[in-house]
C-alpha cells in the first residue's frame, strides 16, 4: 500500500522547521508561526530532515526533560550557525548554552508561571517593539546561569539574569521563557519578530494559496485516477472531498456509511447537503452490522476497534462496486500526523480510529492526504475559501466511533436511542441560544448507573446523562465552557420530561489536561 503526500508544493514552500523535544506548548509555537502566514513543521529532534534552500528558520521546541540529564536528547545545532537562524526555546535554549560553553544549573527560586521581563537589549531584532516589563511565561526547574563569553545577554527578569541571550555576529538566539502561550503578552512580536524580520519569511502560506497550490498537485498526481473517500459529516473529510473534487470532477466518489451512531437524523441531513454541493455520494446504511459487531462489548478500545474494522469492510465492499478505484482519500490532519510520531516514536496512546494510513493491506489502494499539513482551525479556512456551507464548516467536532464512546459500557438500541434524544436536545438549545458557535465542541454522555429520583408522586430508578461542552483551539486543550445556569436549568429540565428512561443531569466541568473530551 503506497502512502501519497502532495509534497512539491511543500519542497518549494518557505517554511520554518521546528524541532520537538516533547514540550506541551510545541504544538502552539506551530500555531503561533501559522499565524503569521507562515508554513511550518514539527520534526521530532532525533528525526531532522535533510535541509533545503526552503527551510529558513530553526526553532528548539522546550521539553519536559532536563539538559543535565545523562540521556537528555539533544541535536548538534551548531552544524547549522552561519547557515540558518536558530531559536531555543525554553529547553532549546538551555541546549544551546550547555553545549555552548554555559551552565545550566537547578533553579535556586521556583520559575513557574508569570514572570517580567527587563533590561531589554531593544537594538536587537528579536527584541524590537517588546516594551520593558512586559509579561512572560515561564516553565522550567533549570535555569542558565552563566553563558560562555560569544554570547551576550539581550533580556532578564527579576529571578533569571540570562532571560534571553545571543549568539555575537550571528543569528542564534534563546530565550528561557515560552512566547507562544497566551500569558506571554507579547509574545507573537517575538515570534514575528524572528520568522518575518530575522528569517525572512514572506508570509504568504494563506488560505487561497493552499487552495490553489493543492488543487493544482492533486490534478497532477491523480490525474484520470478514480478516487474513494469516506465522508463523516465533519470539517475534515468534507473539505478534503471539495478540494479533490476541484481537482477531478466526477473521478471522486464519496461513501457516507451510517453506522446506527450517527446524531440523530444526522444520516439523512447531512447527505442531503453533500448533494446539494454537487458531490458524488453514496449512502451507506450499514446499522445492524456495526450493532453486531458491538454486541457485549465494554472495553472503549475494543469497540473502536470493533467499528474500525467493520468500518473498512463495509466501505470496502462499497468500494469495489466502482470500477477500477486505485485512491483512498482521508481528511487526515496535522494532529494526527504529529500525535503518530512522537519524539519517542509512534504514540502508544494514539486513538485507533485516528487515520494516518490505518488500513489493511488488502485494499491495495493508494492514500492521498490533501489536509495533512493543516491543523483543524486551518481547514476551516480553507472551507470558508471553498465556499462550503457554514453549517458544515462550523459543525463541531464529533468523534469516529460516535456515540458509541459517549455510551459508558455495552451498546444497545435503546441506549443509542436514549443518547440521541438526550445529544438532539442539547445541541439544538445551543443552537436556539446563539451558544453553538461559542464553545468548541459539545456533546452527551450516558452514564452506566441508575440513580433515584421522583416523578409526580412515584420514586423513579432511572439513567444519568452528563453534558460536555468545551471551549479550545484545536482540541489539544481545553476548558470546559461556563454556560449560564439558566440555559443548563431549562436544557436538564427538557431532557428529563422529554426523554423516557432519564432522570438526572449532570455538567462536567473538568478541562483537559488532566481530563480528555470524550469520557471514552
Amino acid at each position: 500500500m503506497a502512502i501519497i503526500i502532495l509534497s512539491l508544493l511543500l519542497f518549494m514552500l518557505e517554511k520554518i522547521l521546528i524541532l520537538d523535544f516533547g514540550s506541551q506548548y510545541t504544538q502552539l509555537i506551530a500555531r503561533r508561526v501559522r499565524e503569521l502566514n507562515v508554513y511550518c513543521e514539527i520534526h521530532p529532534y532525533n528525526k531532522v530532515p535533510d535541509l533545503d534552500n526552503s527551510i529558513k528558520g530553526i526553532i528548539l521546541s522546550g521539553s519536559p526533560c532536563s539538559v543535565r540529564d545523562i540521556n537528555a536528547p539533544e541535536v548538534d545545532f551548531k552544524t547549522w550557525i552561519g547557515k540558518l537562524p536558530i531559536l531555543g526555546v525554553c529547553y532549546g535554549a538551555q541546549l544551546m548554552a550547555q553545549k555552548s560553553g554555559g551552565i545550566v544549573a537547578p533553579s535556586s527560586v521556583r520559575e513557574y508561571g508569570r514572570a517580567k521581563i527587563s533590561n531589554l537589549n531593544t537594538n536587537n531584532l528579536l527584541m524590537q517593539g517588546i516594551t520593558s516589563d512586559s509579561q512572560v511565561w515561564m516553565s522550567h526547574a533549570d535555569t542558565i546561569t552563566e553563558i560562555s563569553s560569544n554570547f551576550e545577554i539581550i533580556a532578564s527578569t527579576d529571578t533569571v539574569r540570562v532571560a534571553a541571550f545571543k549568539l555575537k555576529s550571528e543569528e542564534v538566539y534563546g530565550i528561557q521563557f515560552h512566547p507562544e502561550v497566551t500569558h506571554s503578552l507579547e509574545g507573537k512580536i517575538l515570534i514575528k519578530n524572528f520568522v518575518v524580520d530575522i528569517c525572512h519569511c514572506n508570509q504568504a502560506w494563506t488560505p487561497d494559496a493552499f487552495v490553489d497550490s493543492t488543487v493544482n498537485e492533486l490534478k497532477q498526481i491523480l490525474k484520470q485516477d478514480k478516487v474513494v473517500l469516506g465522508l463523516s459529516g465533519g470539517v475534515d473529510s468534507s473539505v478534503a472531498a471539495v478540494l479533490i473534487d476541484k481537482a477531478i470532477g466526477e473521478n471522486l466518489t464519496c461513501i457516507f456509511v451510517d453506522n446506527g451512531l450517527l446524531r440523530k437524523n444526522e444520516f439523512e441531513e447531512v447527505l442531503a447537503s453533500y448533494q446539494h454541493m454537487g458531490l458524488n455520494v453514496i449512502g451507506v446504511d450499514a446499522k445492524q452490522q456495526f450493532y453486531s459487531a458491538l454486541t457485549n462489548l465494554t472495553d472503549p478500545e475494543a469497540k473502536r476497534k470493533a467499528i474500525g474494522k467493520t468500518f473498512i469492510e463495509v466501505f470496502d465492499q462499497e468500494a469495489h462496486k466502482i470500477q477500477d478505484v486505485k485512491w483512498l482519500a482521508q481528511g487526515t490532519i496535522y494532529p494526527d500526523v504529529i500525535e503518530s510520531v512522537s519524539v519517542k516514536g509512534p504514540s502508544a496512546t494514539i486513538k485507533s480510529h485516528h487515520n494516518v494510513g490505518g488500513l489493511p493491506d488488502f485494499m491495495k489502494l493508494k492514500i492521498v492526504e490533501p489536509l495533512k499539513t493543516l491543523f483543524k482551525d486551518e481547514v476551516r479556512l480553507v472551507g470558508n475559501t471553498l465556499k462550503i456551507d457554514s453549517n458544515i464548516i462550523n459543525r463541531h467536532p464529533f468523534p469516529g466511533p460516535g456515540l458509541a464512546i459517549r455510551i459508558l459500557g455495552d451498546i444497545t438500541l435503546e441506549k443509542v436511542a436514549i443518547l440521541q434524544e438526550v445529544d438532539s436536545i442539547f445541541i439544538m438549545g445551543l443552537k436556539r441560544t446563539g451558544l453553538y458557535d461559542k464553545v468548541w465542541q459539545a456533546g452527551s454522555m450516558l452514564l452506566p448507573i441508575q440513580s433515584v429520583g421522583v416523578m409526580g408522586d412515584e420514586r423513579t430508578y432511572e439513567r444519568v446523562v452528563a453534558l460536555r461542552a468545551v471551549t479550545s483551539t484545536d482540541g489539544m486543550t481545553a476548558d470546559w465552557a461556563h454556560l449560564p445556569y439558566d440555559f443548563l436549568a431549562d436544557i436538564s429540565n427538557e431532557i428529563i420530561n422529554k426523554v423516557k428512561g432519564v432522570n438526572r443531569v449532570v455538567y462536567d466541568i473538568s478541562s483537559k489536561p488532566p481530563a480528555t473530551i470524550e469520557w471514552e
